[in-house]
């Protein structure tokens, strides 16, 4: 993880200014330590004989841009104070409070006068209200709002952006960072079928992706797929078992969809005229060229979301012109990101519940922020999905900005239409924003209110869901845009749907990042696998909950062991995550599952990761507990000329294991506000509210009943784009 360095100085002048009455202390510096989110935060705070006069960060192994923006935030307010009497930075509670208390315990050890008196200053500040006008309004500075900013702006608006918390990002700051889109450049041309390169939009010359094992199998269900219209009485007497399309494919399609899969059979066709010979031939079907096509991702997106609820009494899948405009426009996300120096892993498209290989992830951006021209680098999500569409923003017009740690909390109406957003920001300061042409909410979902999720529930069985489990969610995400929107008379559609994340960790329920074609999940009892990794995301959490195992109670914990090749970033892959992520040879197994209390029999998790990679080696599935889309092993093995495994140099002694403690946690609500293709909100009759637009996770009726991963990113910049091109056209 990441450690830090912080230094501040403050000057005399600033000591005691906000105090009631002067403090002592023993001057000198003092070390302190307590727990944030992360783990432990080491401070050095160093005393006059009268106030704090720097206060340093040690080490810390907080969340870059979510629970370290405490330090920058805090720091010089708690210098200027001489004191901890003020309020944690919103996004950042657990952090702020551990380092309050950190300085809080110094004070103690410098022997303060009075240790009650420095925990209630607090800066004293007169407060202005604002009241000002912008083009667009726009709440919520996450991937979609700033998406919708970078558009409104370069289409010349004027932009405000409200955020709540105290740095920007939201959801999409602790997502995975990968978006769905079949890439032209990497996939399967029937134009030049026999092409192994493609040029990419960069110019330069980049290998085409090949197939993963299952994917003919796939592609050869989808051909003889019943183009009857959905039968879903057949369901009112046979259990509807999520993921397996085969037994799917025999009950038809949605008519909304049926063009789609016509057109898409034909694709397929295509395809197989060319690969069926290559395969007869001998070659392996990994070695194949990958097979991608917008149709396919619409479809894919269709039937992964067609879901039934617990009760067997409701179905929910997406709406087939929303999916198909996400899916469409996505392909204009990578060039438009690469054009704000966004970089991407090219050579590979990664599968993480994407049921196909379509994910796109980047490394992060290259952006000249300081005007010198010379760009700086800013790392993963926050370079990508914050700095790039942030400075394309601010260059448009010194009046746009973003305001952090501000509150919307009503929306404006002048008659039926909205013109505004009312707000108030952390230290009390009203706000009142103008919007010329309209507002966009773009705030988010709900998976971080645990309640809201238990009681608004439709899919999952009751006894999955507790007050204890997890959510990857920033704490923010509580679904107020959504009731802000419903105030005015907004309406909802899919609420009830909750997506759960399988790859969480087991503690507090973060996301763990990664590819899942490259390594397994174990069940940490029977030592054994015990789904197929690629399968959905929904499907994926049903069968750890059937596995019936507990840690830290969270229900549904399982391993996740990923070997030396694992798609992971190169400072996480193969090292210790303090209570998250375990580096270790199988050699020392025995010592971790020990430690970790964990019942399993280290022999049988060897045995269980040998025979995985015999099948992986052979071409084949494993047996008992099948894979498809495997790319890699956990081992290791030299590969031929042809691209094959050497069976005979396989080893897996000395191999450095990823190895994670994971439990299925909250991660996506799939309802929202009710929106058109303009992503107009419209209200309960279903006519557009003047002024009102929404993009994001805080919109419904586009995933269905479960989102493929991938596409929240996808969905979350084409929505962001679009509704600030309609809110530019507003009138």
């Amino acid at each position: 993880m990441k450690r830090a360095f912080y230094a501040l100085l403050a000057t005399l002048l600033l000591c005691g200014c906000a105090q009631d009455k002067p403090l002592t202390f023993v001057a000198g510096s003092y070390e302190t330590t307590y727990n944030g989110h992360n783990g432990p935060i080491s401070i050095k705070t160093t005393f006059s004989d009268s106030c704090i006069m720097k206060i340093e960060v040690l080490s810390q192994e907080e969340t870059p841009h979510i629970g370290d923006c405490a330090f920058e935030q805090l720091i010089p307010q708690i210098i200027s104070a001489n004191g901890v009497g003020m309020d944690a930075i919103s996004g950042a509670t657990i952090t702020s409070h551990a380092l309050m208390n950190a300085v809080a315990q110094a004070a103690e050890d410098a022997q303060v006068s009075d240790i009650d008196q420095f925990r209630k200053n607090t800066l004293k500040q007169e407060q202005k209200d604002i009241d000002d006008t912008w083009d667009i309004v726009i709440v919520g500075a996450g991937g979609a709002g700033l998406a919708a900013a970078a558009e409104a702006a370069n289409e010349g608006n004027t932009v405000l952006v409200i955020e709540k918390n105290g740095e920007m990002g939201g959801n999409t700051l602790v997502s995975g960072g990968i978006f769905q889109s079949a890439i032209p450049y990497l996939v399967w041309n029937p134009a030049q079928p026999d092409a192994t390169t493609g040029q990419g939009y960069d110019g330069n010359t980049y290998e085409k992706v090949k197939m993963g094992t299952g994917c003919i199998q796939d592609l050869e269900i989808i051909q003889n797929w019943s183009e009857e219209d959905f039968d879903s009485l057949y369901y009112t007497k046979h259990d509807f078992v999520p993921g397996d399309i085969k037994a799917l494919s025999q009950r038809g399609v949605h008519k909304e969809y049926l063009s789609t899969l016509q057109e898409l059979k034909k694709e397929i066709s295509a395809y197989m005229a060319w690969a069926k010979p290559k395969l007869k031939s001998g070659v392996p079907e990994t070695q194949l060229t990958l097979f991608s096509s917008n149709n396919l991702h619409i479809f894919q997106t269709y039937i992964g979301g067609l879901r039934q609820s617990s009760e067997n009494d409701k179905w929910c899948y997406g709406d087939a012109q929303l999916v198909r405009q996400m899916v469409e426009e996505g392909e204009a996300l990578k060039p438009w990101l690469l054009s704000m120096g966004v970089e991407f892993l090219e050579d590979q498209l990664m599968i993480t519940g994407e049921m196909w290989f379509r994910g796109n992830k980047m490394t992060g951006a290259n952006i000249d922020t300081d005007g010198d021209g010379e760009p700086e680098h800013y790392e993963g999500n926050w370079g990508a999905y914050v700095m790039a569409p942030y400075t394309m923003m601010k260059r448009a017009n010194p009046k746009n900005q973003v305001m952090k740690s501000t509150t919307a909390y009503e929306l404006m109406m002048d008659g039926d239409r909205v013109v505004g957003v009312r707000a108030e920001k952390q230290d009390g300061t009203k706000v009142k924003a103008h919007a010329k042409k309209g507002v966009i909410i773009a705030s988010g979902g709900y998976a971080a209110n645990i309640s809201k999720v238990i009681n608004s529930n439709l899919y999952w069985k009751s006894e999955f869901l507790s007050q204890q489990m997890g959510t990857t969610n920033r704490s923010s995400i509580r679904g107020d845009g959504i009731e802000m929107a419903q105030d005015v008379g907004a309406a909802v559609t899919g609420m009830g749907w909750t997506q759960l994340m399988p790859q969480a960790y087991a503690d507090y329920g973060n996301i763990a990042f990664g590819s899942i074609s490259d390594a397994i999940f174990v069940n940490p009892e029977t030592g054994k696998r015990f789904v197929d990794e690629a399968s959905e995301r929904d499907v994926l959490c049903i069968k750890a909950f059937k596995t019936g195992v507990t840690v830290d109670g969270k229900l549904g914990a399982f391993l996740y062991i990923g070997g030396e090749t694992t798609t992971e970033p190169n400072d996480i892959r193969g090292v210790d995550i303090p209570g998250k992520q375990y580096a270790r040879t199988v050699e020392q197994l025995p010592e971790l599952l020990k430690s970790l209390k964990l019942s399993a029999d280290p022999a049988t998790i060897v045995k269980t990761i040998r025979s995985y990679d015999e099948a992986i080696m052979a071409g084949k599935e494993p047996e008992g507990v099948g894979k498809k889309f495997a790319t890699s092993l956990i081992g290791r093995a030299q590969k031929k000329a042809d691209g094959s495994y050497d069976p005979s140099t396989y080893s897996l002694d000395s191999v450095v294991l990823t190895i994670r403690v994971m439990a299925p946690a909250a991660h996506h609500t799939m309802g929202g506000l009710k929106v058109d293709t303009w992503r107009r909100v419209l209200d309960t009759s279903g006519k557009p509210i003047p002024g009102l637009f929404a993009a994001g996770e805080v919109t419904g009726g586009i995933h269905g009943g479960n989102r493929l991963g991938g596409n929240a990113l996808t969905e979350i910049m084409v929505s962001g784009r679009i509704a600030a091109r309609s809110a530019d056209k507003s009138k």
